[in-house]
């Protein structure tokens, strides 16, 4: 898709999230808008997955290690046809429903459980080992939060990652600065994850994350460097949306009727500037 396209495409689907949320009073809000324009960057330019080949060998595996933003995850699943649209609409966080607040592989599309963080980056060094000693193709991609880097199993999977020289992984951090109860130097100080990564033989870049087109050169520029790859995408939590923007307390706040309207409006016009370009 032409970058145009990514960026209407972005704010298509964060309106549908922003409706999920606000319909069935549960979700992520701050991090499922954190985060939508490195999926969509993914899912609509970079990663060789679709509905059908999914699961194949040579087929590339996402990982959402921060498996709480999953309802933006949800959206795309429903718009590129790997779950029916209207029964997510339906059913998302009813009883007996597969479309529930983490990732699940109940959900075609979803190849890991996450949802407790500091697991997925520990399942892609698995994936890409694995990958490696099949002579598969794949390349695999695993979306963590900054908030999660305090988790040891983080940088034990790291260590890893950097022994077995996985050139075939591409690790994203989500670094927006706030997690649940506050920002992530107050709450537990990772900073700098650079300097960490490239201790542990990572080649490390760093991206504006809600930047369409930087996110999609520097996920589509090859690795030649026989390293694991992280990219450190600077976001905004709640981005798209004023009143959710830069806040903690929107990490799983559900909008108010007038705050939803509101945000519906910024998007709109979000779109309606997009199609005046």
């Amino acid at each position: 898709m032409e970058i145009l396209d990514l960026k209407k495409k972005a704010v298509q689907l964060r309106k549908r999230t922003w409706e999920l949320i606000y319909k069935h009073h549960n979700g992520h809000t701050g991090s499922d808008l954190s985060c939508t324009d490195i999926l969509v960057a993914l899912y609509y330019d970079v990663m060789n997955q679709n509905a059908k080949n999914f699961g194949q060998k040579d087929v590339d595996t996402y990982i959402q290690s921060k498996g709480h933003a999953v309802e933006i995850w949800y959206e795309i699943l429903a718009d590129l046809g790997y779950i029916n649209q209207k029964d997510l609409d339906e059913r998302y966080s009813t009883f007996n429903s597969p479309y529930i607040g983490h990732p699940t592989t109940e959900v075609h599309g979803m190849a890991f459980h996450t949802g407790s963080l500091g697991h997925g980056l520990g399942l892609g060094v698995g994936v890409s080992l694995a990958a490696k000693m099949n002579h598969s193709q794949k390349h695999i991609y695993v979306l963590m939060g900054d908030g999660e880097q305090a988790e040891g199993s983080i940088w034990e999977a790291a260590m890893a990652a950097g022994n077995y020289s996985l050139d075939n992984l591409t690790a994203i951090v989500d670094h927006n600065d706030l997690q649940i109860s506050g920002t992530t130097d107050s709450v537990m100080r990772s900073n700098p994850i650079s300097d960490k990564y490239r201790a542990f033989g990572w080649d490390v870049q760093e991206v504006d994350g809600n930047n369409m087109e930087a996110l999609v050169n520097i996920l589509n520029k090859a690795n030649n460097t026989n390293k694991p790859r992280l990219i450190i995408a600077n976001t905004v939590k709640g981005k798209g949306i004023t009143v959710a923007e830069n806040r903690a307390d929107w990490h799983h706040k559900i909008p108010s009727p007038e705050e939803y309207e509101q945000g519906i409006k910024q998007l709109n016009a979000q779109m309606e500037a997009l199609e005046n370009e």
